[in-house]
């Protein structure tokens, strides 16, 4: 199914050896990953006449990297689980991986990247999975080096599976602390099934928050979470 798994601790210890093999050969979860994916890169608004690099956060067994490098970009993936990493490895995807806490901050240089996207993965930072783990630290460690390691004008597009209101609020509030403007982003936003969030963030220049899918409804104010930060 495209739903979250259910929590079992963190999630290098969730996708053992087994785990990660069944996730990469479920066609349902592959097509899932892949149509988000799609609606990710698209809500990059990358430049149509050059290849640009993308860092996929929570990459995992490298699904979403798969439809970066179809559509001619490259990208450097960091997931926190070995056993993805991997499958991703026996995939032989085209990407550079990296073994890594995000919760631990983006180790690459600045303006390095022209985008990130990030399927299914960022909510993992909320949990505390050991004594020492702050979420609202970990969230802005993860945000304030990932706004350095981008390029001044790019994106960050960030699907995620929020588990209430208070966890995106505090998602948000560490994303506009590092220095990000933007939204979230809801495609139909009316529908249980198909609803996904979409954490659209911008670096340095505020863009206008792109329009969700299935939203051409009256009230389509109320699904566009907008914030600014002025400094």
């Amino acid at each position: 199914s495209g739903r979250r798994p259910e929590h079992r601790g963190p999630p290098e210890l969730f996708y053992d050896e087994a785990e990660a093999r069944k996730y990469t050969q479920n066609s349902r979860v592959v097509e899932i990953q892949s149509q988000m994916s799609e609606r990710a890169v698209e809500l990059l608004g990358l430049p149509e006449d050059r290849a640009c690099l993308l860092l996929d956060v929570g990459c995992g067994s490298g699904l979403s990297g798969d439809y970066i490098s179809e559509e001619g970009h490259y990208w450097i993936g960091m997931d926190i689980s070995p056993a993805m990493l991997d499958v991703a490895v026996e995939r032989e995807v085209e990407g550079d991986l990296l073994l890594a806490d995000v919760g631990h901050g983006i180790p690459f240089r600045p303006g390095m990247f022209d985008g990130c996207i990030s399927i299914s993965a960022v909510q993992w930072l909320c949990n505390a999975d050991k004594k020492s783990h702050s979420p609202p630290k970990r969230l802005y460690r993860f945000f304030s080096t990932l706004y350095t390691a981008l390029a001044r004008g790019s994106r960050a597009v960030l699907q995620l599976y929020p588990e209430n209101s208070e966890q995106l609020e505090l998602i948000t509030a560490q994303a506009m602390r590092a220095g990000f403007t933007g939204g979230m982003v809801v495609d139909y936003p009316n529908s249980a099934k198909a609803k996904k969030f979409f954490l659209c963030l911008f670096v340095g220049t505020s863009g206008t928050l792109p329009k969700g899918l299935g939203t051409e409804s009256a009230n389509e104010e109320l699904h566009q979470a907008k914030f600014t930060s002025e400094r």
